[in-house]
């Protein structure tokens, strides 16, 4: 009815009285909804209706804080704690005013002197806690989070943020301890059993995480992130089946997310069921076309089917989206290789080397689809660039030992030859698969032949 009637005021130009409770209702009201303008003009009134008031000075403290004036609220504030110097509000917003400039230390101080001043501490331990956050003081942080969930034990946002605290300082035996207590006396949370699984997981006890994660949708049969997480856990003990009816339930529960449909494809493609796995990775992509992942799986489902040529077309949609990737390049590469486009397959490689992916197996596959192109400077540039990174590989020996010869440089090819030779000889036969007239030269033949009758 107070709302009505200052919404029908302002409307009508008239001015109504109403008692200062009524104000602070309205007030608090707006700022819930966001309707800040609103709110200063309830605050206007109520100032002039109710001068004395420090409630509504306080709220007025809000608005500047809301409008980021931090000036003129610590200015109102002053005013207020020279009238009530044992308010506990005037302290907690002063806290805000510190938060906010970044002075969480002091922050801090201000909440102390807050916590002499009341009996309901836990909002007070909730800010301070935060504060410790902003520090990444996590175990003080912890600790007063701690005390909230003490005066009220459903109190899930100061539960999650303790859990989190936990998490940051890597201390999940701890967190699992504490979370064992606290669902020994609040047996029926969910949210507990959640974070309980969540801890085993990282740990990798599988066992006790489905156990878990058993409770947490037996107590909430609607709660999605419980049965996403069962779900994991699922796969990660090889149970595929079950692992999709999880997910399946999620999407049953909610709007259908790629994530979800990827998990499931994944699990079919680990019963070796491609169709199905085909189907919900098109799926995924389709409930989010800029899914990269998706287009990948789908790109190396078809590739271990040797269809290359739909492998290319997915490779494709996935390097439009993250053009940044090595290992999408390195994909692109192999899969055109395969359909014989080795212009393309050089280019793969190459944008793999300008990502900093230098691998020997991209130096050695970008070397050899130029010699296979006859480029053989470009493909002699390739390995001695590969060298300087990697010392000692035959694998690279062998080449520039065959590289030199039909570049009629006998002496470094020679050279490169014996060295070859020493770090593995049963490797020279990649001389007859990509130098096949340099094997089968005698001179090279002799070599090999002596080589071998040395080291017996």
């Amino acid at each position: 009815m107070s709302l009505l009637k200052f919404e029908s005021m302002l409307k009508t130009n008239s001015v109504f009285f109403f008692d200062l409770v009524e104000f602070e209702e309205i007030v608090v009201h707006y700022l819930d909804v966001g309707k800040i303008s609103l709110a200063k003009k309830a605050i206007k009134l109520g100032l002039e209706q109710h001068p004395a008031s420090v409630d509504l000075k306080l709220l007025r403290v809000e608005i500047h804080l809301c409008d980021n004036e931090l000036d003129a609220a610590s200015k109102l504030l002053k005013k207020i704690e020279l009238l009530e110097p044992n308010n506990d509000e005037v302290f907690i917003q002063k806290a805000t005013i510190q938060s906010k400039k970044g002075l969480h230390k002091e922050a801090i101080i201000q909440l102390k002197k807050a916590l002499t001043l009341t009996d309901d501490k836990a909002d007070i331990w909730s800010l301070m806690g935060m504060e410790y956050l902003y520090l990444d003081a996590f175990e003080n942080a912890r600790l007063n989070f701690a005390k909230c969930i003490e005066v009220d034990y459903e109190d899930y946002s100061a539960l999650y943020n303790i859990v989190y605290c936990f998490d940051m300082e890597k201390q999940h035996e701890e967190a699992i301890k504490y979370l064992d207590t606290y669902v020994d006396i609040n047996p029926y949370c969910e949210v507990a059993w959640h974070q309980l699984g969540r801890q085993h997981f990282i740990l990798e006890n599988y066992k006790q995480a489905l156990i878990s994660f058993d409770y947490a949708v037996l107590i909430d049969e609607f709660f999605i992130g419980g049965y996403l997480e069962k779900a994991k856990t699922l796969e990660e003990l090889g149970n595929y089946q079950e692992a999709i009816d999880n997910y399946l339930i999620t999407l049953e529960l909610d709007d259908p997310t790629a994530f979800a449909y990827l998990r499931v494809g994944e699990c079919y493609e680990r019963l070796l069921k491609f169709e199905e796995a085909i189907s919900y990775y098109k799926k995924a992509v389709h409930e989010d076309p800029l899914l990269d992942k998706g287009w990948v799986l789908l790109t190396n489902l078809y590739f271990e089917q040797e269809n290359y040529q739909k492998a290319a077309y997915y490779i494709s949609k996935a390097l439009k989206i993250e053009d940044e990737n090595p290992i999408y390049w390195r994909r692109y590469s192999e899969i055109n290789l395969k359909l014989s486009f080795f212009e393309e397959a050089v280019s793969g490689f190459r944008n793999c080397l300008n990502l900093e992916d230098n691998s020997p197996e991209i130096y050695l596959g970008l070397a050899d689809v130029l010699l296979f192109l006859g480029e053989f400077n470009d493909a002699l540039k390739v390995i001695l660039e590969a060298q300087k990174t990697y010392k000692d590989f035959a694998e690279f020996e062998y080449r520039l030992a065959g590289l030199f010869f039909i570049l009629n440089k006998e002496k470094y090819a020679f050279s490169h030859l014996i060295n070859g030779m020493k770090i593995d000889y049963e490797y020279s036969r990649v001389l007859s698969d990509l130098f096949p007239t340099v094997y089968e030269s005698k001179k090279i033949k002799k070599l090999l032949k002596d080589f071998k009758k040395a080291t017996e």
